[in-house]
């Protein structure tokens, strides 16, 4: 097959970025693989890393004040799409499948359109039923959460199938913490080792770590004193800080910055957090985390629970709950000992379920099935 991924994201991308590349990776040596990013763009940059991938610089400007703008870039795409005449266009947002919709108009045959639903927002609102009537032929969902939001919406009409993101869990597989390096995210002369529960899921604002910061407030001094947390991401705004230091919690929190690889810090951890109250869906950070062997504290929105075998991998909150959280950080000092054993359960559910090529075959199959369909209703 040959296959074209689409992605507006002009920066880092996250999640996306992560699952674009995961199957450009994968799929590269039985496909012919094409990548529209823009340039400068992390999805850019590493696509051309991968062999065997074709790149294409592609601008996704928005907005009527740049009308000049997209005409450029849909007749740039549309003479891409022309030429390569791809089996499948596989698009991960709206601003891409519009530009893709408008590139492919009057193209006898179109290559099948893939949407991959990433995020919880509503799928309602004129352009998504434009868009899912005359240009999306399946949906892929990567959690049942999202399965059951895209067949609740005007994408119903559309095949959907439900594909769980996969984690390389070679890359991120249990490593022995570095000394060294977790001192240096602790205070010097500390007397007893505290808790160190951490997240490699960012510091937006939905992301809820500033809950887990609350909940660490609610707990007695000694227990807050017990306890330290680690977070990477970028820098948190003003607002934040304030708040952290009002509660007097600073001396506890540490911001490593964004990492270009963040298994130094997840080895580090004696547990992992990813407490999202919005936009989240499955979440690649907590399945690194638990890849690495870390037991997870999840809030329970959209699909991060489908991730959790509660008291057994992890635990599931109640999503923006702080007294919950609290009970849960007492619970984690408590029962402390536990820990590294619920990590070891941690990695063999990633063993078993989170796996790249699980992933990948996965996807390629919903590929497969739907250009033989696809094609042969237009034969």
């Amino acid at each position: 097959m040959k296959i074209l991924y689409t992605n507006f994201h002009g920066g880092d991308g996250g999640g996306h970025t992560t699952y674009l590349v995961s199957l450009a990776r994968g799929l590269a040596s039985r496909h012919e693989i094409h990548v529209a990013a823009p340039s400068g763009s992390r999805l850019n940059r590493e696509a051309r890393e991968l062999s065997d991938v074709h790149v294409l610089d592609q601008p996704y400007p928005n907005g009527l004040g740049r009308l000049p703008a997209r005409w450029r870039a849909r007749r740039q795409l549309a003479a891409y799409l022309r030429e390569h005449r791809f089996d499948v266009v596989h698009v991960n947002g709206s601003a891409d499948h519009r530009l893709v919709m408008a590139a492919l108009r009057g193209m006898r045959p179109r290559p099948a359109i893939v949407l991959t639903k990433h995020n919880s927002k509503p799928m309602t609102g004129i352009g998504h039923a434009w868009r899912s009537r005359f240009g999306t032929d399946q949906v892929i969902a990567v959690c049942e959460f999202v399965r059951r939001q895209v067949q609740a919406s005007v994408y119903a009409r559309c095949r959907v199938a439900t594909v769980f993101n996969g984690v390389d869990i070679e890359r991120f597989s249990p490593r022995a913490a570095d000394p060294a390096q977790r001192a240096g995210w602790l205070e010097p002369g500390a007397e007893t080792r505290p808790l160190l529960i951490g997240s490699n899921a960012g510091t937006a604002h939905y992301k809820g770590w500033m809950d887990l910061v609350e909940a660490l407030a609610l707990l007695v001094p000694d227990q807050r004193a017990r306890v330290r947390v680690l977070l990477a991401g970028g820098k948190p705004k003003a607002g934040d800080l304030a708040r952290i230091e009002a509660l007097g919690v600073g001396a506890q929190l540490h911001f490593t910055g964004r990492l270009d690889d963040v298994r130094p810090m997840v080895a580090a951890l004696d547990a992992g957090f990813v407490l999202s109250w919005d936009v989240e869906t499955i979440s690649f950070a907590c399945r690194e985390m638990m890849a690495m062997g870390k037991p997870v504290l999840v809030s329970d929105y959209a699909g991060l629970p489908e991730n959790i075998r509660m008291g057994e991998d992890g635990w599931v909150v109640p999503a923006r709950d702080r007294e919950a959280i609290a009970d849960a950080l007492r619970r984690l000092l408590d029962e402390r000992d536990a820990l590294p054993a619920m990590g070891r359960a941690a990695r063999m559910h990633a063993e078993a379920e989170f796996g790249m090529q699980r992933f990948v075959d996965a996807t390629e199959a919903v590929y497969a099935a739907l250009v033989r369909d696809f094609f042969s209703s237009k034969a």
